[in-house]
């Protein structure tokens, strides 16, 4: 898969988007800065619009955590497709924050994370697709998800200029 184009990888993967995200608090869910993209924290939106529910170490096991962060992923490139039409526009994945709705005894949050981070190079390559990155518990996210997750980008030279 090494020559083909983001767009095409995602193809070949047969995964499909949840829709877009709408923000529910007063935030841009994407930004362009120059020639960097900023996705604001999304959660574990599904392919109806629902969310996936739960605590890692209560409610769920770390797999389906991992599971969670993959879905975070897929909304976050709804996000990207929503707004650049197309994954080939971005150039590399700068840094991911995960962040892991976990009981305190929990310390596998970079596994969990692994889902969207996994997610991201099958779309851009190792070399591209992965960038820099934290995973850190939380004690609560929003509506009770059990992963939230922001992204920075660097577009192509042609990646947003558009679009601003």
């Amino acid at each position: 898969m090494q020559s083909l184009t983001p767009d095409q990888r995602f193809e070949k993967l047969g995964l499909k988007l949840p829709p877009a995200p709408k923000p529910i608090g007063v935030y841009k869910p994407f930004l362009i800065v120059g020639n960097m993209a900023y996705v604001s924290g999304h959660g574990t939106v599904k392919d109806d619009g629902t969310l996936i529910i739960g605590r890692i170490g209560k409610d769920m096991n770390m797999e389906e955590g991992k599971l969670a962060a993959r879905q975070v992923g897929l909304a976050i490139l709804a996000t990207l497709k929503a707004n650049l039409g197309s994954f080939n526009k971005i150039k590399r994945v700068v840094k991911v924050l995960g962040m892991v709705n976990a009981v305190s005894e929990f310390e596998r949050h970079p596994f969990v994370i692994n889902g969207c981070s996994e997610l991201f190079a099958s779309v851009w390559g190792d070399e591209m697709g992965i960038g820099v990155r934290s995973a850190v518990g939380m004690g609560t996210l929003p509506d009770n998800i059990p992963v939230e997750i922001e992204a920075m980008f660097e577009l192509t030279n042609d990646g947003g200029n558009e679009f601003r």
